[in-house]
């Protein structure tokens, strides 16, 4: 059973399968389990963005638009009234899982710990609401109406 584990490989013994032995040392990176400010961080894929700077503002600037898209997604109507109810329906199942699996992707990316990817996504999420979810950019209907209703 030796070999079935993880950490000795092909049964070789526990000293040369940790590192080490120069031919088997492996690069490991420290995961945070509570917040912390750094650019150094890997967010959503391995190794990415590394220690680059540069590299870690795109990958605020991708959390921050994932929030921000995800929050478009919540808040829109692309299916019109007297539409035929299977393709509706078809529409909102796509519309919902793209949804789904965008805000796994920003939870995910916030399970990086780091303390700037957590503000991005909330100011994401902020703004995306602010744009398409208060009344602030919408048309008002002459409903007296602060929140809109919820659909379950």
């Amino acid at each position: 059973m030796e070999g079935m584990n993880g950490d000795h490989m092909h049964g070789m013994s526990p000293a040369a399968s940790s590192g080490t032995a120069p031919m088997f040392h492996r690069h490991r990176m420290m995961m945070h389990m509570t917040f912390f400010w750094g650019t150094q961080s890997e967010i959503l894929f391995s190794g990415w963005p590394g220690s680059d700077t540069g590299m870690y503002c795109v990958a605020l600037v991708f959390v921050f638009a994932l929030s921000v898209t995800l929050e478009w997604l919540s808040h829109c109507n692309m299916v019109k009234v007297g539409s035929n109810r299977v393709g509706s329906g078809l529409i909102q199942t796509l519309i919902h899982a793209i949804r789904v699996g965008l805000a796994y992707m920003v939870m995910l990316a916030v399970m990086s710990f780091n303390a700037g990817v957590f503000l991005v996504a909330v100011a994401g999420h902020a703004l995306g609401f602010f744009i398409f979810g208060s009344r602030a950019f919408k048309k008002t209907s002459g409903k007296n109406s602060d929140v809109p209703a919820m659909h379950c």
